[in-house]
């Protein structure tokens, strides 16, 4: 299966009880940044995510707080880079004795010192490394020499202690596609689990001309549907077709909902238009109809996994064919 067994059941138990219950909005992921520190300073990387201080991040209470409001089955730790989050081993431990699944998103620069000897493999763990391109595209983006290495290092160190691990990379304007199917080579020949290949999104607070207009995405996200089907892409068929510009959705905001040391995001991962104190403040003060319709300029150019994974698994009792695709596309790898 490219998902494990649990993640597919958890999803499909999260559908049927909000159908149950009438719920049109519910959300899949959450996305849980306990703090703003960060050991890299990224190229495409929001300054207000790596220009925190460590005294300012989230106690582990208010974590999983948010975890219990925000009921995803998955909750994805980024940051900021979650390794220097002190309390992560225990943060780890609470929300998998939740039955919840983690993906915890690191630049794997502190893996030896915080992942191996503090927090165990675990079937609801995988280790999500971020890897913008092979050595010397990601060493630029991360803007800092020896970051590839060490982390295809610390990828393969991973899979030898029986950790669950995909990869995470990020296309921008300059990213050459022929590189990316490369990096999927590699990935794949060492061993990886799953590979999420997603556009930039264009932060304003990024003054870099390095991200892709929605022209760019569709050029470049039709070469990568090309060589999907080869690797263990983490993006569904229908996704890609999207991102390709074959296939058109709504976006699903309310469907990856951010935590972070200012409070609740609104409206989505992506867009910080403001900051709840309160889940109940969040979810009923944002106007998901307004950003469900990509109408807002801030939206023209975003295509990202985000907010349109979620659509695509909605969708699918519009279309039979679509979910006997996608039932083929996890289980046939």
């Amino acid at each position: 299966m490219r998902f494990p067994l649990h993640i597919t059941t958890d999803n499909i138990r999260l559908q049927w009880r909000n159908a149950r219950a009438g719920n049109r909005r519910y959300p899949f992921v959450l996305m849980l940044e306990p703090l703003y520190a960060c050991n890299l300073a990224c190229l495409g990387c929001a300054p207000e995510r790596h220009t925190g201080k460590l005294a300012d991040r989230l106690p582990l209470a208010s974590c999983l707080r948010a975890v219990s409001d925000a009921a995803a089955p998955i909750v994805s730790i980024c940051g900021g880079e979650p390794l220097m989050y002190p309390e992560l081993p225990e943060l780890v431990e609470e929300i998998i004795s939740r039955r919840k699944h983690i993906y915890l998103c690191t630049n794997a620069l502190l893996i030896e010192r915080h992942l191996f000897d503090e927090i165990p493999p675990d079937k609801r763990l995988t280790v999500n490394i971020h890897l913008d391109g092979q050595r010397e595209t990601h060493d630029y983006v991360c803007d800092r020499a020896g970051v590839y290495d060490h982390a295809v290092a610390m990828i393969r160190a991973c899979l030898q202690r029986g950790y669950h691990v995909f990869t995470n990379t990020t296309v921008f304007k300059q990213t050459d596609i022929a590189e990316v199917e490369k990096l999927c080579a590699e990935m794949t020949e060492i061993g990886v689990h799953g590979m999420l290949v997603s556009p930039g999104y264009h932060y304003e607070s990024v003054d870099k001309d390095m991200f892709l207009t929605r022209t760019d995405i569709e050029r470049k996200f039709k070469r990568v549907l090309e060589f999907s089907e080869h690797y263990r892409l983490t993006s569904t068929p229908m996704f890609l077709e999207f991102a390709a510009g074959l296939r058109d959705y709504r976006c699903s905001p309310w469907s990856t909902v951010t935590y972070t040391p200012r409070g609740w995001k609104g409206p989505c991962y992506l867009i910080g238009e403001k900051y709840y104190e309160t889940w109940e403040e969040f979810w009923n003060g944002v106007d998901w109809e307004y950003w469900e319709s990509r109408q807002d300029r801030q939206c023209q150019n975003c295509a990202m996994h985000s907010g349109f994974e979620a659509s695509v698994v909605t969708e699918l009792r519009n279309s039979p064919r679509d979910m006997l695709r996608l039932a083929s596309w996890n289980f046939l790898t």
